[in-house]
């Protein structure tokens, strides 16, 4: 599954021209401008199974800090910043990764 079959291109490409520059990424105008917010519950796991690169079921940092490049190749990698602060976000139980159900709040936050 693509991550264009629950997003659409136009959305993606607006959402991640607003974050071109380092440090310019923020979570909530992302997930709104891409649409994910509006989205269901399940579509919403469908587009963390896609983030979830190494199928562990979580997303770890490793992974968030590619999460830009997941909606495109050509897109950047998030800051240390950007990625401490979005992991901080996410990662409600504390165990340095963000599951499903976290992923799902942030979303909807």
């Amino acid at each position: 599954m693509a991550i264009t079959d629950i997003l659409s291109a136009k959305d993606i490409e607006s959402a991640l021209s607003s974050c071109q520059a380092d440090d310019s990424f923020n979570y909530k105008s992302f997930f709104s401008t891409v649409g994910l917010s509006s989205k269901t519950p399940d579509q919403i796991k469908k587009v963390f199974g896609i983030l979830d690169q190494d199928k562990s079921g979580f997303i770890e940092e490793e992974e968030l800090q590619l999460f830009l490049k997941n909606f495109s190749s050509t897109a950047r990698a998030l800051t240390s910043a950007e990625t401490k602060a979005f992991l901080a976000a996410g990662d409600t139980d504390g165990d340095g990764k963000i599951g499903v159900e976290e992923f799902q709040s942030l979303v909807k936050a």
